[in-house]
């Protein structure tokens, strides 16, 4: 992507229309924030939560709680129907839901690529995922973005997990990037989880769960700005940034329609790209796709060629 001289002031251009307002997203809950209503915590601020105020201060040196859910692997059949989603059905859905709107990324201008050193010794374009295990548009977010990321590299040790069973959409199965190892040749990725889903009701929150680096939190607290994001009011989940070129600040979509849908119906239902849960996924992981392409400088060609990539970069107008 084009870039800016480092004299210049940053700027933040949004790829396509503007996310939807207030009046017609999900309510705003605990669990993070709705696209487009960017309202949530703020490191060290207090916020105002259904009865009364609350303060919450971000995981930076918090250990995880002995009230935290116990981790459980994901099944190995449904990691593969998850991390092997047929070329066909990337193809056919393209950035297409006719069921769930699909919130497009953030681009920015100006900054530098984030890296990091991999296991190899290679420097990469890193990707940081910021989210908590109770946050219902987590839970949906982490399907298309462990999708897309697979195509690039190989998840182990994912575990499952589901939202809060308190807040919106409850329930919502999902999987957790504790303790996950992602390894690929082309991009390094650090997911944290900062929270369990399991309630903390004497501090009207959930309990802590990983610690988020110092050096990492400064990235989160930067970008996730309204500096970097327009109508942005506080740091909040999910967070992620490609590389620092790309935002996704919000969920790129939701689990409405969700209900009573099991982990393994989704997964399995990851071949059929008529299914109206599929369409939303996949559209969005076509998009965090065609971002990762931009890092890698289109590399795999087979994956950043693709139909469906290709409708994704059309869509976001970026090569």
């Amino acid at each position: 992507m084009s870039k800016t001289p480092a004299s210049k002031k940053p700027v933040t251009k949004k790829l396509g229309a503007n996310r939807p307002s207030a009046k017609n997203t999900p309510a705003k809950s605990a669990s993070g924030r709705p696209a487009g209503l960017f309202t949530w915590i703020a490191v060290g601020l207090v916020v105002i939560v259904v009865a009364g105020l609350v303060i919450i201060k971000v995981a930076t040196g918090s250990t995880a709680s002995s009230n935290s859910t116990a981790w459980q692997a994901a099944d190995p059949a449904v990691v593969a129907q998850l991390t092997q989603v047929p070329a066909a059905t990337f193809n056919k859905v393209g950035v297409t839901s006719p069921v769930v709107q699909v919130f497009k990324p953030l681009a920015l201008t100006g900054q530098p690529v984030m890296t990091a050193t991999s296991a190899s010794g290679a420097t990469l374009p890193r990707v940081m995922y910021v989210g908590a295990e109770f946050c219902p548009y987590c839970a949906a977010q982490r399907w298309s973005t462990i999708i897309a990321l697979s195509r690039f590299g190989t998840f182990t040790k994912l575990g499952n997990t589901t939202s809060s069973s308190i807040d919106v959409d409850p329930n919502t199965p999902t999987f957790t990037f504790r303790k996950s190892v992602y390894t690929s040749k082309y991009l390094v990725f650090k997911g944290y989880e900062l929270y369990t889903r399991v309630p903390d009701t004497a501090n009207h929150y959930y309990f802590p769960l990983e610690k988020i680096s110092k050096a990492d939190n400064k990235i989160w607290a930067k970008y996730d700005s309204a500096k970097f994001v327009p109508g942005l009011t506080g740091q909040g989940f999910p967070f992620i940034t490609f590389g620092n070129q790309f935002l996704v600040a919000g969920p790129m979509y939701t689990s409405a329609g969700w209900n009573g849908v099991s982990r393994n119906q989704i997964a399995a239902g990851l071949s059929n790209p008529s299914s109206p849960i599929t369409d939303g996924i996949i559209a969005a992981a076509n998009e965090q796709t065609a971002l990762l392409c931009v890092l890698t400088h289109n590399q795999p060609g087979t994956v950043c060629a693709s139909k469906g990539v290709l409708a994704a970069k059309k869509l976001l107008k970026i090569k």
